[in-house]
């Protein structure tokens, strides 16, 4: 006796009924193909679940990540202040070793208490290379999360990634150093960035966009090795903690309330805060 096969019918894209896709809406379940898949922070998404009063947000991956910075104020804002902050101490140096000297990230006033420090650390930058190289990562990596997931939680992350990557710095540097940056709070986007990647590994996206991320974690790795005063430090406990705010946002789900999203980083940097006092 013999038994037909059934034949396995491959998914074809919801819009285009005549192209054969394995790509996914990672938040509705529907098959889409390249032209209409959309990126996000945590996958990508079909042209109705990025649609919203009848306006569509779309970012073009063709062009890169956050092409689109419409919908993301905070990162605008952050940006804005950063940059005032930079041309403030470039044209004023006696001020600008006033704000050295009251927020930088120093371990010594770290131990002794200062630990607005670990915040404050964000708004300095040494030279017009390292703000320009911090400012263009967090326009391009911000925005997408930034519309994920809200402006509040966005700041929330950002800050939060920050003050992991100072305890980091605290723990693992020399107890006199002295440093400043938002590098920290850059690659907790980066973390969440590859938490999302980790999670649709499976996906063709996602394995481009680990790939991605892979590469350019690899080379801000060398960097320390290559030039001097790069706190790789503050690198790897933003990465980490951006990771398991992306991570843990995911498992929530969208159904909480904002509290619980903001809990997620405000519970690593009261962490971070408090093995440094304990510390």
């Amino acid at each position: 006796m013999t038994y037909e096969r059934p034949v396995e019918t491959a998914p074809v894209c919801y819009r285009h009924p005549n192209r054969t896709t394995y790509l996914a809406c990672s938040q509705c379940g529907r098959p889409i193909c390249a032209e209409c898949s959309i990126d996000a922070a945590v996958g990508q998404r079909c042209p109705e679940c990025v649609r919203v009063v009848g306006t569509q947000k779309t970012v073009d991956v063709r062009r890169g990540w956050g092409t689109a910075r419409r919908g993301a104020p905070m990162t605008t804002g952050i940006v804005a202040v950063t940059v005032a902050v930079f041309l403030v101490t470039f044209a004023l140096p006696g001020v600008g070793h006033e704000f050295v000297d009251l927020l930088a990230m120093d371990n010594r006033g770290v131990a002794a208490g200062q630990w607005w420090r670990m915040v404050t650390v964000v708004l300095l930058h040494a030279n017009l290379m390292h703000i320009l190289f911090n400012m263009w990562a967090l326009w391009v990596l911000g925005p997408q999360i930034e519309r994920e997931a809200g402006s509040a939680r966005f700041l929330a992350l950002y800050l939060g990634a920050a003050t992991v990557g100072s305890a980091f710095a605290f723990f693992l540097g020399s107890p006199i150093d002295v440093g400043v940056g938002a590098s920290g709070a850059i690659f907790g986007l980066f973390g969440v960035w590859l938490a999302g990647a980790v999670r649709h590994r499976r996906t063709a996206y996602g394995r481009y966009l680990l790939s991605q991320l892979l590469f350019l974690l690899a080379i801000n790795a060398a960097l320390p090795l290559l030039i001097q005063g790069i706190s790789w430090q503050a690198h790897l406990g933003g990465l980490i903690a951006g990771y398991v705010v992306g991570d843990l946002w995911a498992r929530m789900g969208r159904g909480r309330a904002t509290a619980a999203y903001l809990a997620v980083p405000a519970a690593l940097a009261a962490l971070a805060v408090l093995s440094v006092a304990l510390g």
